[in-house]
């Protein structure tokens, strides 16, 4: 009975038993319009539950708005969605690959090919075009049903094996923008801070929260658009919150609705997902992705690049709406040279926008917002087995890839997650794409960012703001390589930043959290102009918080404590071990501003709470504030449970507030303020091509740029683009009968892109 039953399981999902229970292959016979029973094989507008093959050749226009669900669709042709009217297509599985034979696999691909030849035409899907996106007016949806009979572990889906997939709706000026006003609870009105072009009534909007500390969900709000003044969005159902919207510190406000739309007809029971394999082509901009994702599931995402290395070079998201995502928003791969900008990713179970196993490089993610990754399950299989899922707005292994002007706010556990832990089955070293077109197997730890500038975090109930490197086991870049971060903000979460990588750079950084520096690995850390402001607990933490451990050398130049009630905590707490001997911290420019303290004497430095073992090192970690007593005076302040305090008190004094109950100064003379990195530029730049266009008798080629320097100069074939912005877009006139491209770039530092962006124009 055992086995007669195990192969029942086997006869019921093998692909010949849904060959056989299924209606035959309805295939196009020409092109034509879908609603034209002349296109098709037998005279028949295909129906309900029809299995249709679009084939090689033929170019189908979809231009129906049906309710009935069509089986499966494959394309060896073209399918397109027509402009001019509104379209609804009800499907269980639409999958783009030239292939003769008919597929119901809604994950693998059939004959995959690693070579495609790109002067032939490609298997395509057309849900508009870069060029010709479906109007503002009109309306394309697909909406993917659970057929019975398809594998429920892959199904329903759009998968692209080697084909085109483009989905591109109408354009909007800005797909999120901050507030321009604060928002009282329970009024029916925001207003945004620009103007918001393209955003039209009955659109569906969030407002993000701007408060973590009710530790709740929900205080992300969504409303519908009930009507449109200038910058004023109104709805008629009150917000529940109030949201900051002055100063610096402000919330979001995000239009998650778009003209094309991918979703699962059933978000309760078998949700569907999209993929594009190795070889693909296409691009999407301005659609909304809602419902999508099987949760729990390797593989299955609501929007996927699975594998694809540098075959879609080119390629890019931009101006999405991903939403409530039972798994993930945008994973990136084995994908390299993808451009994700400007995108809203709303509601997802696990990490948000997440490159999955640490051998993605040069993918360039600007000016996505993050909102509400929630804590998700370990997923099965997954490569890397120290990722938990457990809810960040953004997600890497690798940090070779450029993260710039970004936004995480309401997310579970972590706003910016970097993390790459070995164990003992798994070494982290990897063949990895290098800039001269090689690949060579490094340790991925090592490798720093190529930028990451402008980031920002907040209103998140869990862990931390920016959790970078913990688990890295103090591997990382060279003091020539380090990681530099610049321009980031981390507000209203628990823990502002961990910096648990060696060689850190962090230029420009306001935190305003519970915690400010948190948990750090202190070796070769350099900040400059850092601001912490409002931490009620710890603000500058000591090395590895309770193990109160330090290993290398911290420099701070520029440091102000504003408005920090830190309980009884220093602003500054004092390492007890020095694991090496060469620990030391030096200071330079501290400030403090309203700076109160209640509960018991306030002090600048002086050791922390939490565990108290003995100090175990034959040194302790001084504290040096430069020219604290004036020009060429310093400050060394120690533990009293020190060594250096213990064999020689006398030399040491009280000095409140510089000092506290703990802690005890002298002055000594200043020394020269250290000099911990040596950074060396030697990384080329990244440039992608992203859009070309026929116009006005000239060929219009735009694409992007990204460098952890300067962008001096992006060159395409031959003539100098115009930038416009530093690290951001470009583009150039060619001549209308150009047939190929070649874009490099050269940054200020002298680095030429090696490995230049081709395309072939067809």
């Amino acid at each position: 009975m055992k086995r007669a039953a195990a192969c029942l399981l086997v006869l019921v999902f093998s692909p010949l038993a849904f060959a056989a229970e299924s209606p035959p292959v309805i295939r196009s016979v020409k092109s034509g319009a879908w609603s034209s029973p002349q296109t098709w094989e037998g005279g028949k507008v295909p129906a309900a539950g029809a299995r249709v093959h679009v084939l090689a050749g033929h170019a189908v226009t979809y231009d129906v708005a049906e309710e009935g669900v069509v089986r499966a669709i494959n394309i060896a042709g073209t399918l397109s969605f027509a402009r001019d009217k509104d379209t609804l297509l009800n499907v269980g599985l639409i999958k783009i690959e030239m292939n003769d034979a008919f597929s119901e696999e809604g994950f693998d691909c059939d004959h995959f090919s690693e070579t495609i030849d790109p002067a032939k035409p490609r298997a395509t899907l057309d849900v508009g075009s870069p060029n010709d996106p479906i109007p503002a007016k009109h309306k394309a949806v697909i909406r993917l049903h659970f057929v019975e009979g398809h594998n429920p572990q892959s199904c329903p889906a759009i998968v692209c094996c080697g084909g085109r997939m483009d989905f591109h709706g109408a354009p909007l000026a800005h797909t999120w923008v901050k507030l321009g006003a604060t928002v009282k609870k329970g009024a029916a009105e925001v207003v945004c801070s620009e103007a918001i072009t393209g955003w039209q009534v009955g659109d569906r909007i969030i407002v993000t929260p701007t408060d973590a500390d009710q530790h709740t969900e929900g205080l992300t709000e969504e409303r519908v658009v009930t009507a449109i003044d200038g910058q004023t969005l109104r709805f008629e159902q009150p917000l529940a919150n109030a949201h900051a919207g002055e100063g610096e510190f402000r919330g979001e406000v995000a239009n998650l609705s778009r003209n094309v739309v991918v979703e699962s007809a059933a978000p309760d029971g078998q949700r569907g997902h999209t993929m594009y394999h190795r070889g693909s082509a296409g691009a999407i901009s301005y659609a909304e992705f809602r419902h999508l994702g099987k949760k729990d599931t390797l593989g299955r995402y609501s929007l996927h690049f699975h594998l694809c290395g540098n075959t879609m070079r080119g390629s890019y998201v931009i101006g999405a709406s991903i939403w409530d995502s039972h798994n993930r928003w945008l994973t990136i791969h084995g994908t390299n040279y993808l451009v994700a900008r400007d995108n809203v990713g709303f509601k997802s179970v696990g990490h948000g926008y997440f490159l999955e196993d640490g051998t993605e490089v040069f993918n360039i993610l600007d000016h996505n917002l993050a909102v509400a990754a929630r804590h998700g399950k370990r997923l099965p299989k997954q490569v890397l087995p120290f990722d938990q899922n457990e809810g960040a707005g953004f997600w890497w292994a690798c940090s070779l890839n450029s993260f710039t002007n970004n936004v995480a706010a309401d997310c579970d556990r972590y706003g910016f997650r970097y993390e790459a832990t070995p164990t003992s089955a798994l070494k982290l070293n990897f063949k990895v794409l290098q800039p001269d077109g090689s690949e060579k197997e490094v340790d991925i730890r090592t490798l720093p960012f190529v930028r990451f500038d402008g980031n920002e975090v907040h209103s998140s109930f869990g862990l931390y703001g920016v959790n970078l490197g913990e688990g890295v086991r103090g591997v990382g870049p060279d003091a020539q390589h380090p990681f530099v971060m610049r321009n980031t903000k981390i507000w209203s979460v628990h823990y502002g930043l961990r910096p648990q990588v060696p060689s850190l750079l962090v230029e420009n950084i306001h935190i305003n959290s519970h915690y400010g520096v948190y948990h750090p690995n202190f070796v070769n850390h350099v900040y400059r102009n850092v601001t912490i402001r409002g931490a009620g607990t710890e603000p500058f933490n000591r090395g590895h918080d309770d193990n109160s451990e330090q290993h290398g050398v911290l420099t701070v130049d520029g440091l102000t404590f504003d408005n920090c009630r830190s309980g009884g905590m220093p602003l500054i707490q004092i390492s007890d071990d020095n694991a090496t001997g060469l620990a030391e911290s030096h200071f330079r420019n501290v400030k403090t501003v309203n700076w109160t303290d209640s509960r018991r004497q306030k002090s600048i430095v002086n050791l922390g709470g939490g565990p108290r073992p003995q100090p175990k090192t034959e040194k302790g970690v001084p504290v040096y504030l430069h020219d604290w007593y004036g020009p060429g005076r310093a400050a060394m302040v120690v533990s009293t449970r020190s060594p250096e305090y213990k064999s020689n008190p006398a030399d040491f004094h009280e000095d409140a507030p510089l000092t506290g109950d703990e802690s005890r100064v002298r002055e000594v003379p200043s020394t020269d303020f250290p000099t911990l990195l040596d950074p060396v530029d030697d990384l080329p730049p990244i440039t992608v091509i992203t859009h070309t266009l026929k116009q006005g008798g000239k060929l219009l080629v735009r694409g992007s740029v990204t460098d952890n320097g300067d962008v001096q100069q992006v060159v395409v074939n031959g003539q100098s683009a115009q930038l416009t912005a530093q690290t951001g877009e470009w583009q150039i006139e060619l001549a209308a009968e150009t047939k190929a491209l070649s874009a490099h770039s050269t940054d200020a530092a002298g680095n030429v892109e090696k490995l230049a962006h081709k395309v072939q124009i067809q």
